[in-house]
């Protein structure tokens, strides 16, 4: 089964991590990451740009409209994603709590739904 960890952070934890603490921890995640790929527990990964760079869209009642940046109510910004591979949540989960930015963010893991089971269900 796979399993997406969106890695969201708080920048202002970040900044109050003593200097050079935030490319140690970047080190260690991708030297972790490594592993996992090696061992066939990751699929893939990626940063996201900064927020500020984001734009949203949304369509309403037949209208278009793009604003600057992610629409969030939290300090807590999508910083990136994880595509696991897992026998279980379970084990997703403790694969996802290895990463450090659970440290100054938080990582959400999710199954990833099987789209070809939709498309037969709807018929595409």
């Amino acid at each position: 089964m796979q399993f997406l960890a969106l890695v969201y952070i708080d920048n202002e934890l970040i900044e109050a991590l003593p200097a050079g603490e935030p490319d140690a921890m970047m080190r260690t995640c991708l030297g972790h990451a490594d592993e996992l790929k090696a061992d066939g527990k990751l699929v893939d990964f990626q940063q996201l740009e900064d927020a500020s760079t984001a734009k949203s869209v949304r369509i309403r009642s037949g209208r278009t409209s793009v604003v600057d940046g992610p629409f969030a109510e939290t300090k807590e910004i999508l910083g990136g994603f994880n595509l696991i591979e897992a026998d279980s949540m379970d084990e997703a989960v403790q694969i996802a709590s290895q990463f450090p930015w659970a440290r100054v963010g938080c990582l959400e893991v999710r199954a990833v739904r099987d789209v070809d089971a939709v498309r037969r269900r709807v018929g595409a």
